[in-house]
């Protein structure tokens, strides 16, 4: 009599195991944490702010300018499912902050 054990993986387990690590590493470079926000790199000119809990604040988008990248902060009202622009800025972090005084 022979026996085989069989490994079950959760969806999570399985996705980890087959997401190459340059990729992953990829994803890890791509987010950053900022004075108790994290932001996450969802295009090449946009990042998603959230708090450290997951709850999205809002997106900063890059825009082209031609005195240089400009940044535009938008924060989700999420009783009214829109975003409100709350102002554009020659920084990333500038624009990033302004959801933590707003």
């Amino acid at each position: 009599m022979t026996f085989t054990s069989t490994t079950i993986l959760s969806p999570d387990a399985t996705r980890a195991a087959t997401t190459p690590p340059a990729v992953a590493a990829t994803r890890e470079a791509l987010t950053e944490t900022r004075g108790g926000l994290r932001l996450v790199q969802v295009r090449d000119d946009l990042a998603r702010v959230t708090r450290a809990g997951g709850e999205v604040l809002g997106y900063v988008e890059r825009l082209d300018d031609p005195l240089g990248d400009r940044w535009r902060a938008k924060r989700f009202v999420a009783r009214e499912r829109r975003f409100v622009e709350i102002g554009e800025f020659w920084s990333r972090s500038d624009a990033t902050d302004c959801f933590r005084f707003a």
